[in-house]
């Protein structure tokens, strides 16, 4: 806009001015953005600036549209931003799919019909015939407030999830969580008898149980970190998961008593996930722990049988010997106990499995 001269009139003394100015820039390598003052001349960030192709990362909306930006954003997006994107891609497929079936003037709804083909069912011989449902479940929700929040708890819990595992055990623990809170509610259906009556009738949907299952691997993991809570304040993670789990158990009998159930299932795994898996667990060396007190105990029962020979004294040195492969040994019981049998060297690992080998 402004490097010509038609639009911009200057006296002799300014432009005198001027002239000096731009001498000064192209002896000092332009101005301080590195050429004309709106954009010439070399960027100091490099090829692109910080904010993308162009100024507050515009330069994505005038290449493509926004299917483009989503698509984009979709495959170059981690574990946590795909989960998000396909529980609220099924989520719009559903709703479009719903208004278009009321345009039609059908009086059953789509909404029931997603239920029955991709909820799982409680009846066992539904389930056979509608496998696919143990897993087609976890990604279906009919109601808006039920996705919000149950997004919100995914992406809250997954960012603190992925700074203990990785994306590939946030994927697994969303999968496995799901499916253990279906079982859980398949079981529960079929052999408590409050639910017998309506167990053929039965189905369950939503995220909730594999949300539950990263939630809890989370707060297990990191029982001591604290997130404040709107009009409660700081709580720490474990005392949150041990209300959740009390609000889940009372509510078995208030409604939904499936979800509930089902929050329970994927609950449990993610303890037992955490506790089994988890670096940073104090829990996991209660476990950690166990494991060196059973080799220990197996350790001090053994036996060296040591024979004498007059000419030679074997005796020091055998001692010596079995002392030194006894402090070794407890050295590396000692290393699993601090950080898991994980953290062992492939060396370490051989001694462990010849000491034991008897």
């Amino acid at each position: 806009m402004y490097k010509g001269s038609n639009n911009y009139n200057m006296s002799s003394d300014r432009a005198s001015t001027f002239r000096e100015q731009n001498s000064y820039r192209s002896q000092y390598g332009g101005n301080s953005y590195g050429g004309n003052q709106y954009g010439g001349g070399r960027n100091p960030f490099g090829d692109r600036n910080p904010f993308g192709g162009s100024p507050f990362g515009m330069g994505n909306f005038g290449r493509g549209s926004i299917i483009d930006i989503i698509k984009n954003s979709f495959l170059t997006g981690s574990t946590l931003t795909k989960l998000i994107y396909i529980n609220i891609g099924i989520y719009l497929l559903v709703k479009i799919a719903e208004i278009l079936f009321f345009l039609m003037g059908q009086q059953f709804g789509v909404d029931q019909i997603i239920i029955n083909y991709l909820g799982v069912p409680a009846d066992t011989q539904h389930l056979l015939i509608y496998p696919w449902t143990l897993i087609t479940y976890m990604f279906i929700h009919v109601g808006f407030s039920h996705l919000l929040f149950n997004m919100l708890w995914l992406y809250w819990f997954g960012k603190i999830f992925l700074e203990v595992f990785d994306s590939k055990k946030l994927l697994s623990t969303y999968i496995v969580g799901g499916l253990a809170g279906a079982v859980l509610y398949i079981v529960a259906y079929n052999t408590l008898p409050a639910f017998q009556d309506i167990k053929f009738a039965s189905r369950a949907i939503g995220a909730s149980a594999s949300i539950m299952a990263i939630v809890f691997a989370t707060c297990v993991s990191r029982p001591q970190l604290r997130i404040n809570i709107f009009l409660i304040g700081s709580v720490k993670l474990l005392n949150l998961a041990l209300i959740m789990v009390i609000i889940d158990l009372f509510s078995i009998s208030s409604g939904n008593a499936g979800g509930h159930i089902a929050h329970l299932g994927g609950a449990l795994y993610g303890v037992i996930y955490a506790l089994t898996s988890s670096p940073n667990s104090t829990s996991k060396g209660i476990f950690s722990n166990l494991f060196v007190g059973i080799k220990k105990l197996f350790s001090s029962n053994r036996q060296v049988n040591v024979k004498y020979d007059n000419s030679t004294d074997y005796s020091s040195s055998k001692s010596e010997n079995n002392k030194g492969k006894e402090d070794e040994i407890n050295a590396i019981l000692d290393k699993i106990s601090k950080s898991g049998y994980e953290s062992l060297s492939a060396r370490e690992k051989k001694i462990l499995f010849k000491s034991n080998r008897s």
